[in-house]
């Protein structure tokens, strides 16, 4: 599943990378619970969102930022404890082998998790060194759906942003892919199509992928 010279691949953390999304959910009611607040629907409500945008939809908008800061960092500091003795667990299926192939490709990753996520799933999966860039929602003005991340990981591959294959899990960061003007695979753990995506992939053992990936030139 070597991908053709001249594009670059671009991964999103939750729910592409890793597939922590239920997990997540999870800790977040567990969260909430404290404070009588309700978690209905979390699962979407939490979806391709920066932290402190989901602080502030689910505590109120009159939280200081200070507030919003220390919600969100302890909700992801119990996350972290959680996702970490079972971190290799969470990966996403065939994750390694594509990497491992396309060590020679421009590899990226653009993501609106918190930075200490990111780092914690680079650092102790030993992944780290398969990527060339790695940008946060917080290195950017706006995060996702606007482009600005991918954009700026584009920049850092020194890739054309047509030439580049988006691998996103949400409508948010699907739209930000599309605003780049890149390719955008969906990865869907649940095996629906996810709209605006040119191949919706359960995951990276989907032997639709290696097709795609093998049509694909750049311009």
């Amino acid at each position: 599943m070597v991908t053709p010279t001249g594009l670059a691949l671009i991964f999103d953390m939750d729910g592409v990378i890793i597939d922590s999304n239920p997990l997540h959910a999870a800790v977040w009611r567990e969260y909430l619970m404290r404070f009588s607040i309700s978690a209905d629907e979390i699962d979407t409500r939490m979806q391709g969102k920066r932290n402190d945008q989901i602080v502030k939809e689910l505590f109120g908008t009159s939280l200081s930022e200070a507030e919003v800061f220390a919600h969100g960092a302890e909700k992801e500091s119990l996350y972290r404890a959680r996702l970490s003795p079972r971190l290799e667990a969470h990966l996403m299926p065939g994750l390694r082998p594509l990497l491992e192939l396309n060590r020679s490709t421009p590899l990226g990753v653009g993501s609106n998790a918190e930075p200490a996520n990111i780092n914690q799933v680079l650092d102790g999966a030993g992944l780290r060194t398969y990527f060339a860039a790695v940008v946060d929602g917080h290195q950017v003005a706006n995060p996702k759906p606007a482009p600005d991340i991918y954009l700026r990981v584009a920049a850092e591959l020194k890739t054309n942003p047509a030439n580049c294959i988006v691998f996103e899990d949400s409508a948010s960061g699907i739209a930000a892919g599309r605003a780049m003007g890149g390719r955008v695979v969906g990865v869907c753990r649940f095996g629906r199509q996810l709209p605006e995506t040119a191949l919706t992939i359960r995951d990276f053992n989907d032997p639709a992928l290696a097709q795609w990936l093998a049509a694909q030139a750049p311009v």
